[in-house]
């Protein structure tokens, strides 16, 4: 999340748990939407590094760590029914 700041990089993350908590349908607080955004964030973050993904701002940062805050309830979501 180059070029947003540490404030903004909490907002982007606060915004995409929530977006991806609606996503996936999930009902979370505001603590649990915040961890899961900055987490989501990072492997967001480290896909699109993979992929080659350049991007830099709030709007394709957002969009980068809400695809990852998907991906992070979608795969603790599937390890909870393995268990």
């Amino acid at each position: 999340m180059s070029g947003v700041g540490l404030i903004g990089a909490i907002i982007i993350g606060l915004l995409a748990g929530w977006i991806a908590e609606k996503i996936m349908n999930r009902s979370h607080g505001l603590l649990t939407n915040l961890i899961v955004g900055l987490v989501g964030a990072l492997l967001g973050g480290f896909l699109a590094g993979m992929l080659g993904l350049a991007y830099d701002g709030w709007l394709p940062s957002l969009i980068i760590s809400t695809i990852g805050a998907v991906l992070l309830l979608a795969i603790v979501g599937a390890l909870r029914r393995r268990a």
